[in-house]
């Protein structure tokens, strides 16, 4: 176990301890007497007494230290800060508990089991063993201290896949024109009309740009006006052969026409067909991207799927290995290499220097040398690129240059130098950081999810006077986003889609690795102190419940269409996860669940999306005082809400779908911390929260509700009301019903998709002239016209209209949206149409423009 870990537990506890919401928490709670506190400051110096100790290690931060013999201190030591979060959170839950009983009920503290007994002495008691724990640690460490090596850093290796790529960035051929020449001769000069199919790899190492190559390649249009049918597969750990033809059916038709086809909607005799349908006679190149491993069983297969194309298709395959490229190639391998000193520098000054006013003379001189380090590899020269863009004194810069770390093997080369952005952040930037380690590659992260994950562990830091919780998250995320790069970021205006560079998720991986496990079928056991578990396949419970530890926290399920099925497996999380923050039983099939659930004291965070079998959710959930997450979305054969979903007094974020024709509204009146609240699939709902008011509500949506014909869209209902997205209901009204004059929102992002009855523009949207960030206007077939005003948007920046036949005219002076970065129009009549017209300070794009890009639709 690394120190570097440890000191940030450390760190973390301290913070915790400190920090104003456990204090006052602490002051507030009957726990608390003379007793219990004098014990909590002993714990809090030994806490920082031991960190001291620890300090060496975390200001080396590219290297840990290895001592002989104490792998199992190491684990004595994590146990006793896991035990520390644990005394803290019942200390929390318990205060949140008091304050939510009438008070002639304070004092029945039947509120936890046995085993943590709520009386002062016992509570002490804890504490004190705790302290006394860390303080032994700390002796047999300080006895060790002379008899340490260094080692580099081990970094968890899993996944590779593809990267999307924006070809109207030039920062993504600086080095590369003569390779995407090359490999473009080679597709277009190799046309053996005699030859059925040929293979060409690209090989490399990971993050010298394979697939940024690749994709440059398939968009050229020589490439273009030569293979009509052009697909891309993206490999990863756990892709199959069926999960390919999947791929390489969908890459091969515009999905705003027809969805994608889904894992289990033909079967796999159906799939070759439609293969076979698509691809015979006709030449196409297909690109499989970062295939490195591959049997030669499974190549047949594919091989002899694909060879009933016309002569002349190629394969271009992109790998790390050589064995990959050796196997499945018919042409020799490009072998991509390292970007020269020159273009090195030139990605570098592009990224460092990027928007800034002032000379950078002296600082380039260092960043030379900065880049020096890097080796030639791109990502790398990205990573620090992206760091250094804000920092612009010397200082840093200088810091950055002399920074001690050592290079790893051939193979994890990169991540030394990408280490530095994470050691640099803030402890508490790091654990949030690491939960990104719970998913897998190519994952697309929503910026609301993730930051009520971290919210749900207390990662982040107390909210000021004027703060909420959900402030502090997205202040967290976007001191994230300089130190790490995307493959995509998709911004809404109030929230953000994102896809992190796999580089960036394996440094993850290596940074947690004592804390977070994504589980998949290699995993040949559980450590028993991993407090973060995410499964990543179906069909893995058959020994992985069983050795899950009583201190885990998190169980997640990222994947879609991945979910538990075990009961033994929900069971197990009942019954020893007892400090179980977050339960993630996404696309799960359980019919019902157990009632015990109400005795996860701790849940924050409880999702039961896409359950499509569940028909009742237990009233027990409701005594969760310290749930922030709800999440029923998904759930159609759910027929009631859980009775009290008033008691949830902490509930930041709740979805909601149910066969109910209305809403209790007292079920929903005291919820004045609720944040975001998604009504989705709710067919028999006409109308909701008449007369309610939802003081801190922020994002309103409302999804496939046939019948609702009325929203309380007014600053009385909602006050702070600032992401409002409305789709697929066919009843409602947004102008007539509710006073066109009366809203006084200011909203950042309002997106209406497939509304019939909207015609025009609500005029209550003007109120939000100095705000509204992003409008998004698709599939409303009877919207005629946008109107004048729009033209007044003085901070519009993304502004997207698609698929709105009666569409008559733009507004004349939409040339005024200053602000406007992006700008898109697609299928709406020629009378709209003014391709190549500068608009603010976008150009207007006449692409493609189908449903996915559409949600995707942001400010570049």
């Amino acid at each position: 176990m690394g120190e570097s870990y440890l000191f940030q537990k450390a760190e973390s506890l301290l913070a915790r301890i400190s920090s104003s919401a456990f204090q006052q928490a602490a002051s507030s709670s009957s726990l608390f007497d003379i007793g219990v506190s004098h014990s909590l400051h002993n714990f809090k110096d030994a806490l920082i007494s031991f960190k001291d100790t620890l300090f060496f290690s975390e200001v080396d931060p590219t290297s840990i230290r290895i001592y002989y013999g104490v792998h199992e201190r190491r684990k004595k030591i994590q146990q006793v800060f896991i035990d520390a979060e644990n005394l803290l959170d019942h200390i929390h839950s318990h205060s949140q508990w008091e304050s939510s009983l009438p008070r002639n009920q304070v004092g029945r503290f039947f509120f936890f089991s046995s085993s943590s007994s709520s009386s002062s002495p016992t509570l002490a008691t804890q504490i004190n063993d705790i302290t006394r724990r860390l303080q032994h640690c700390a002796d047999e460490k300080t006895k060790a201290d002379a008899r340490y090596a260094y080692h580099p850093m081990e970094f968890s290796y899993i996944y590779a896949s593809h990267s999307d790529v924006n070809e109207e960035e030039s920062d993504v051929v600086i080095g590369r024109e003569f390779d995407k020449e090359i490999i473009i001769d080679k597709l277009l000069l190799m046309q053996d009309d005699q030859i059925p199919l040929s293979v060409f790899p690209i090989v490399g190492m990971e993050g010298l740009g394979k697939t940024t190559l690749a994709k440059i390649v398939l968009g050229d249009k020589r490439i273009r006006e030569s293979f009509l049918l052009r697909m891309w597969v993206s490999f990863s750990y756990l892709i199959d052969i069926r999960e390919v033809i999947i791929q390489m059916i969908n890459s091969t038709f515009d999905t705003s026409t027809s969805p994608p086809i889904t894992r289990d909607q033909l079967t796999m005799l159906q799939l070759q067909q439609r293969l076979k349908n698509i691809l015979s006679g006709k030449k196409f190149l297909l690109v499989l991207d970062n295939v490195w491993k591959m049997s030669p069983l499974t190549w047949d297969e594919l091989r002899n799927l694909i060879q009933i194309g016309a002569n002349g298709s190629k394969v271009l395959l992109t790998t790390r290995s050589h064995s990959i490229a050796s196997m499945m190639g018919t042409i020799p391998s490009h072998n991509l290499q390292r970007l020269s000193p020159k273009d090195s520098l030139s990605l570098f000054e592009k990224l460092a220097t990027k928007a800034k006013a002032y000379k950078y003379s002296e600082l380039i001189e260092i960043g030379r040398e900065i880049v020096n380090r890097c080796e030639g590899v791109p990502s790398v020269i990205k990573a620090m690129g992206n760091m250094l863009f804000p920092q612009h004194w010397m200082v840093e810069w200088k810091s950055m240059r002399d920074s001690e770390f050592r290079d790893l093997p051939e193979d994890y080369g990169i991540l030394p130098a990408l280490r530095l952005s994470y050691c640099y952040m803030p402890f508490y930037l790091k654990r949030c950081f690491e939960l990104f380690s719970l998913y897998p590659n190519d994952f697309v992260f929503h910026s609301s999810e993730i930051v009520s994950l971290w919210a749900a562990l207390d990662l982040l830091p107390s909210p000021n006077i004027d703060e909420n919780l959900i402030d502090v998250s997205y202040q967290c995320l976007q001191k994230i986003i300089p130190r790490i790069f995307f493959k995509e970021f998709v911004n809404f205006g109030a929230s953000y889609y994102f896809q992190i560079h796999d580089l960036l998720l394996d440094l993850a991986r290596g940074m947690a690795k004592y804390g977070c496990l994504m589980v998949n079928s290699n995993l040949q056991d559980i450590p028993q102190n991993v407090q973060h578990l995410s499964f990543v396949m179906n069909n893995l419970f058959g020994k992985s419940f069983t050795l899950m530890g009583t201190d885990v926290r998190t169980i997640l399920f990222p994947n879609d269409g991945v979910g538990a099925t075990s009961e033994h497996f929900l069971n197990a999380c009942l019954s020893r996860c007892r400090y179980l923050c977050i339960l993630d039983l996404s696309d799960s099939t359980y019919e019902v669940l157990p009632s015990s659930i109400g005795k996860l004291r701790y849940l924050r965070f409880l999702s039961l999306e896409r359950n499509e079998k569940i028909k009742r959710v237990p009233d027990s959930i409701c005594k969760l005082q310290s749930l922030q997450v709800l999440n029923l979305i998904g759930c159609i054969e759910l027929k009631t809400l859980p009775k009290g979903l008033r008691n949830l007094v902490s509930l930041r974020q709740l979805g909601i779908t149910t066969k109910e024709s209305a809403l209790l509204e007292n079920d929903i009146t005291n919820l004045n911390s609720l944040e975001s609240l998604r009504i989705e699939s709710c067919g028999k709902l006409e109308s909701f929260f008449v007369g309610i008011k939802l003081p801190s509500l922020k994002t309103l949506e409302v999804i496939n509700c046939g019948n609702l014909k009325y929203l309380p869209l007014d600053i009385d209902h909602f006050p702070q009301l600032e992401t409002l997205l409305v789709d697929n209901c066919d009843c409602l009204e947004l102008i007539k019903r509710h006073g066109d004059q009366s809203s006084n929102l200011q909203l950042k992002a309002i997106h209406l998709h497939s509304l019939p009855q909207l015609v025009s523009l609500p005029r209550w949207l003007q109120k939000s002239t100095n705000t509204l960030q992003s409008l998004l206007i698709l599939d409303c077939k009877n919207f005629e016209v946008l109107p004048e005003w729009l033209s007044t948007f003085n901070v519009l920046g993304s502004f997207g209209i698609a698929n709105c036949p009666k569409l008559m005219s733009l507004p004349n002076d939409i040339h005024c949206l200053v602000a406007l970065g992006y700008l898109r129009i697609e299928d709406c009549p020629e009378k709209t149409r003014f391709r190549g017209r500068r608009v603010g300070g976008s150009l207007v794009k006449r692409e493609s423009f189908n449903k996915k890009e559409c949600f995707a639709f942001c400010a570049e």
